[in-house]
């Protein structure tokens, strides 16, 4: 039996082991695959194991692979697979849902409080020279903001969301939060499920930890932007295409949006045209919020056991059929 990984690098630049898949079969580690679909093809070759992350396995290309018998995503998300093709071939799919939800949530965490504080921006002018030359004993470039008694609002309350809101919460933030379904025993005098519209027009942060979805694309627009607080504060650690990227820089210029910070973009990587980029306080980092170390080794452990399971007949984390 082969196993090909497509894009193996991301997960693992060479600071974990790849013991737990290589040692059902033959073994092939591609560090990245072209998107081009016949070079994903030919990365496939005669494969029944392949494993992704962002490359893409669209219908043209599952049709022509053959061999393949199961796609094991390296991620949460899993719209890199034309799902129904997979489920036509009878295809097996797994994901991995739950590997990195400690690891987003301090990262959103992390976000708010650079938007807060800006300490990275004070950093750098401290060693440039202007606290040296400063007439006071201190100085500070931005406006500093503090947590406690503030609204943070929660679009998507998974275990994400969940743990989000209770790091937040050790900060005195109120969680408002809105999901598709609600569980009743999450809600405190600090935490309660409201509207979209309420969740908008109340909250001091906006945090996205939805699905992306066509109900949920471009979810941050003008439209609902013109709802929330002047001095707004709006985080993604989500899926880019949940903002409206060209909609949210004008709310940024014009300062209805007093701070933006985002882990991921419309199209990744990012592109030099991307209107974020020239945005005015506006964080931007490389989707990195997944990838400590701990949460890497754990998504692979993941990701062996979920081959080993559909080897064994027992499929486990299914996508598809």
């Amino acid at each position: 039996m082969k196993i090909v990984i497509l894009d193996g690098y991301t997960l693992n630049p060479g600071d974990l082991s790849w013991s737990g898949l290589e040692k059902h079969g033959e073994f092939v580690v591609h560090e990245r695959t072209n998107q081009d679909p016949q070079a994903v093809i030919e990365a496939i070759g005669d494969a029944e194991i392949i494993f992704t992350n962002k490359t893409l396995l669209p219908k043209d290309v599952l049709e022509q692979a053959p061999a393949v018998k199961y796609i094991g995503v390296l991620a949460t998300g899993y719209n890199v697979v034309d799902i129904e093709t997979a489920r036509k071939k009878g295809i097996t799919v797994t994901n991995i849902p739950d590997y990195g939800t400690a690891a987003v949530a301090q990262f959103t965490l992390a976000l708010i409080l650079e938007l807060c504080h800006q300490v990275g921006a004070h950093s750098e002018a401290v060693r440039q020279g202007a606290w040296t030359t400063s007439k006071d004993f201190c100085f500070w470039n931005s406006p500093l903001v503090e947590l406690a008694g503030k609204n943070l609002g929660l679009i998507g309350f998974g275990r994400i969301g969940q743990a989000t809101a209770a790091i937040a919460k050790a900060f005195g933030l109120k969680i408002l939060t809105h999901n598709r379904s609600q569980d009743p025993s999450l809600e405190s005098e600090t935490c309660q499920y409201v509207t979209l519209e309420e969740l908008f027009s109340q909250s001091d942060f906006i945090s996205l930890h939805c699905p992306l979805t066509p109900q949920t694309e471009n979810l941050i627009n003008s439209e609902s932007i013109a709802k929330m607080k002047d001095g707004v504060m709006i985080i993604n650690t989500s899926r880019g295409p949940l903002i409206n990227e060209f909609d949210l820089t004008e709310a940024l210029n014009n300062g209805k949006v007093a701070g933006a910070a985002v882990d991921v973009a419309s199209k990744e990587p990012i592109i030099a045209d991307n209107p974020l980029l020239k945005a005015k306080n506006c964080l931007i980092t490389p989707h990195i919020a997944w990838a400590p170390r701990e949460s890497r080794s754990r998504l692979m452990k993941i990701a062996g056991e979920n081959l080993q399971n559909y080897l064994a007949g027992t499929p486990t984390n299914l996508v598809c059929p």
